[in-house]
């Protein structure tokens, strides 16, 4: 597991429209709030999704970008973007490299389908991660990263 005040792994992503999204991008221009969800579509993932598009402009504010990530392809995230209104970027991964790397992954099991563990990481400008929380709830979570991207410097 990562741990605040690591720099940040890179990573290059394609997002919903196919576009590449390199992390180092916006390394001294903007925070990102970079979260992990299992699967586009599912009560939790679209709750949590529509609250970040909902809250995007208070995160903009704050010098702060909010992308988020999943194993679903471009066309399935484009899919789940159009459908529930969703503004903020969604990232795919479905080889499931960079959820490894941000040790979000999870293998499945018969109990289990989802592979990724509910996370979402606060990175500063400078690349570093400020915080890194596993295992998240959807309901009230977004209130919780705005409160913490509102105290970065």
């Amino acid at each position: 597991m990562l741990q605040s005040g690591q720099p940040a792994p890179q990573f290059s992503l394609p997002d919903a429209d196919m576009e590449t999204v390199d992390l180092a991008d916006f390394r001294g221009r903007k925070h990102v709030v970079l979260y992990f969800y299992p699967k586009d579509g599912t009560p939790g993932c679209t709750m949590e999704a529509i609250d970040f598009s909902d809250h995007e402009q208070d995160f903009e504010k704050y010098d702060c970008v909010v992308l988020g990530v999943s194993c679903d392809d471009c066309i399935t995230h484009a899919e789940f973007r159009d459908e529930n209104g969703l503004s903020v970027r969604l990232l795919a991964d479905p080889d499931g490299d960079v959820c490894r790397t941000y040790g979000v992954w999870r293998e499945p099991t018969e109990a289990r389908r989802s592979c990724i563990v509910r996370s979402t990481f606060i990175i500063d400008k400078r690349g570093k991660l400020r915080h890194a929380l596993y295992g998240v709830s959807p309901k009230g979570h977004v209130a919780e990263i705005l409160g913490l991207v509102k105290q970065l410097p």
